[in-house]
Order: C-alpha cells, then structure tokens, then sequence
C-alpha cells in the first residue's frame, strides 16, 4: 500500500483524514466465538481498537469504546458495530486520569452489568531526536497515558469480572527492539509487557487470563499525527514483508485470547509485525 506524504498537527490523529484509509475489517464473518461477551476497548474508536470493535461485534460480542475526543471517528466505529447487529456505546474522555477511568468502567457497568473482555488498547508517542528533547512533562504524558491508565482500569475493572474473563494489553514492537526516537514511548511499552506478565500470574488462580499484543508498524492515526511527511511514507517498509500493517490484520490476535480457544495461554505474547522475529 502506497502511502504519500502526510502529517497531522492534531494528536491523537483523526481516522478520517488518512490517505488512504486504513482497513479496519476483512470478509470474515465471524464464528461467535464471543456471543454476548461485553468488551471495553480502549482507543476503541479508530485504528487497531476500531478493528478489533468491529472484529469483536462479528463474533457476537458487546462493545463499549473508550476514546478521548475524536467524536466523529468513534461515531463511526459505533455505526459498524451497530450494523453487526451488536449494541455499543461511546464513553470520551481522558484515561490519564484515574477518576475518569473509574467512571469509564461505572459507564460501561450501568449499561451492561459486567465486563468479559478488558483491551487496554489506548497510547499515545512523540517522536525525539535525543533523549535531551524529552521533557518532564512529555514523560509524564506518555507514562500516564499508556501505563498508569492500565493500573487505574484494571483495578476499576476487576470486581466487575468474574471466572473466564480475558485482559488483553497492547504492547509493542518497540518493547523489544527499542526506538531511538521514541524512547519514552518503548520505556513505557516495555513496562506495559512486564505488567502483563505480573498480572497474569497474579489473577490466573481466579481464572481471568491475561495475555498482550505486541504489534510492529501498523498504519493508524498514531503514524501521521507523529512522524514527518517523509517518515510517514516509508513507514513500515523496513519490515521483513516489505509493507505496513493493517488493523484487520492484528484484531484476530485480540479475538484469538479473548476467546475459548485461548484458554490455555496466559501471560504471553503475539506478534503482528511483518516478520520480524522476537525473543519473548
């Protein structure tokens, strides 16, 4: 996929003006390995979180979307799901903060009466050149945004989850290879894997798995709002498959540990990334 120069001052970026538009679902039609499961999904409203919604709602699942302030991509994902015949709600706002991610799982509650599925799914990077770039305040974004969120929903989340139930944190590439000019971002994803693992042995005797999704370069909002015009079209061509990656192309790992079929794996990790072979 062709992708021409590109940038968005806005962050987090906005689906709807990606050229071209990422794909979000392929032409399975899903086998109902989720029926009447209720998942939140965070970042749910464009991108990989867009495509595991719609993923989810083909295998019969409920979806509330978490998202900050990009009302027209979340209306978007909501009118997908809807036309699966899946009910969904859309709960903005900002899950740095712990007060909201408690109203986040009250919300979702209120109108489903529990939680099955928790996809941590929502980040946020800015690229540096040097580590000398990288403020305080930056730091602190990145780390409340894509780390502490996942402490502050989970435990919200929790009482709400009983026997069966499945967290599913998206990790990154970056965990493992490192970035040189997202070095916050790959610190925090870092984290983001040590936590999966901390607390899939933690819940595992309560039987709620918890496992990660580790993508490589997937083509979403996040590219254009980040990088330059030039990084943006030669995004993702460094991979071994030669391409960026789409979202549909990742939602089957989420549907996978979500499902039954997962029921044996717990605290581990799956690699969307073109091919790139990682150790762990």
């Amino acid at each position: 996929m062709e992708k021409p120069p590109q940038h968005q001052d806005r962050k987090p970026g906005i689906e709807r003006e990606m050229d071209p538009q990422p794909r979000s679902e392929n032409e399975s039609q899903g086998s109902k390995k989720l029926m009447d499961k209720i998942a939140l999904i965070t970042g749910g409203d464009s991108g990989i979180g867009r495509a595991i919604a719609i993923a989810f709602a083909k295998e019969g699942a409920n979806i509330a979307i978490s998202y900050l302030d990009e009302h027209e991509d979340a209306n978007h994902t909501m009118q997908k799901v809807k036309e699966l015949q899946r009910e969904c709600i859309l709960i903005p706002g900002d899950i740095s903060q712990e007060e909201h991610c408690k109203k986040l799982i009250e919300a979702t509650v209120q109108e489903y009466g529990k939680i099955d599925v928790l996809i941590n799914n929502a980040a946020e990077h800015y690229a540096q050149e040097s580590i000398e770039n990288i403020t305080a305040e930056q730091l602190d974004k990145t780390f409340r945004t894509d780390v502490y969120s996942l402490f502050f929903i989970t435990k919200a989340a929790l009482p709400h989850m009983k026997e069966g139930s499945s967290i599913i944190n998206t990790t990154s590439i970056t965990a493992y290879k490192g970035n040189p000019t997202l070095l916050d971002y790959s610190a925090a994803k870092g984290a983001v894997l040590s936590f999966t693992r901390s607390l899939s042995q933690a819940l595992i005797k309560k039987n709620i798995r918890v496992n990660a999704v580790a993508p490589g370069p997937i083509w979403t909002p996040l590219i254009p709002a980040t990088f330059s015009e030039d990084k943006v079209e030669k995004f993702g061509k460094n991979t071994p498959m030669g391409r960026v990656g789409q979202p549909e192309e990742v939602a089957p790992c989420y549907v996978f540990l979500a499902s039954d079929e997962a029921s044996y794996i717990a605290g581990q990790v799956l690699h969307p990334n073109g091919g790139t072979i990682i150790a762990g």
